[in-house]
């Protein structure tokens, strides 16, 4: 029976001067082009030089504490990253520091890859067997890609973007639910595919929407690798060559915002939807929206029996 709770999510950097070193953890020792590099810095800067994850990040975990003590169990809830301080192996350090035994890990990605859960998992791991026998156990929180506080709270972000379109056209506007992408081999070995799929279905039979699709973001590495498609902004471009007269963006594979929502999204792709002549609106993702909180007091009180 867990003691503690353990947030745990990518990072990101905090200021301008954190981008570079920030992007560095993040090919941990892998070659990118430097043209790759300085133009991913470029989309800090046009987003105000740093992401607000970590802080969306925190204000998660404080409400979440702020909920369980209310509705129990009361424990503390700590943050850990995985390309950013807090590291996690700083945070399991405090967590032994403070007397924690056994925590509940919650991995802050709705759906399952290599990617989204055995680099984060190794970390742990890698930390924890540098704490040796004063380390936490850690077990996981199960699947939550369709729990339908998750689904609700989707939905909500987006009847809050088709309300920004006119409303003889908001039934008929076409909803294009996000994740990113990853190598189609990757995918091959993992869920990851199919729990977008069913998170997308649940959100817009939640809404009673019959338009909508998958679409993939933010794809980098090798350019010669397949990954997942089609892209967003290709997906946008298909939609107006056939008529459509509105788009729907919903980041439901994230669940804070971040560059790849504040850029690849509302830069990128809305310059796409611009030139196709689309209307265009943006879904927020659930940040700290209070079904989401609640859903993760679901997920440790289930971990509890």
């Amino acid at each position: 029976m867990p003691d503690a709770v353990l947030l745990i999510a990518f990072g990101g950097p905090t200021r301008p001067e954190e981008v570079r070193p920030f992007l560095a953890n993040v090919l941990h020792g892998r070659s990118a082009p430097p043209e790759r590099i300085e133009a991913v810095v470029r989309h800090y800067d046009a987003i105000g030089g740093a992401s607000p994850l970590n802080a969306l990040t925190f204000r998660q975990a404080r409400k979440l504490e702020q909920t369980l003590a209310a509705t129990g169990p009361k424990l503390p809830v700590y943050v850990g990253m995985r390309n950013w301080e807090p590291y996690l192996a700083d945070t399991l350090a405090r967590m032994a520091g403070d007397g924690v035994r056994d925590a509940l890990g919650i991995i802050l990605a709705p759906h399952a890859s290599e990617a989204s859960r055995e680099r984060y998992t190794e970390r742990v791991d890698a930390a924890r067997t540098a704490l040796g026998a004063r380390a936490p156990a850690v077990s996981y929180a199960g699947s939550w890609h369709t729990h339908p506080l998750f689904v609700t709270a989707v939905a909500d972000a987006t009847v809050a973007a088709l309300v920004m379109l006119p409303a003889a056209r908001r039934d008929a506007a076409a909803l294009v639910f996000t994740a990113h992408s990853i190598p189609v081999a990757m995918a091959d070995r993992s869920p990851y595919v199919e729990e977008i799929a069913a998170s997308a279905a649940a959100v817009a039979a939640k809404l009673g929407h019959a338009r909508w699709q998958v679409a993939y973001q933010s794809r980098s590495g090798n350019p010669r690798d397949p990954w997942l498609e089609p892209d967003v902004n290709d997906a946008l471009r298909a939609l107006a060559a056939e008529g459509v007269r509105d788009a729907v963006l919903v980041p439901v594979g994230f669940v804070v915002d971040h560059v790849e929502v504040l850029y690849d999204l509302d830069v990128e792709a809305a310059a796409t939807a611009r030139a196709t002549g689309l209307g265009f609106a943006r879904a927020g993702t659930v940040n700290d929206h209070p079904l989401f909180i609640r859903l993760l007091a679901d997920l440790v009180r289930g971990s509890r029996g």
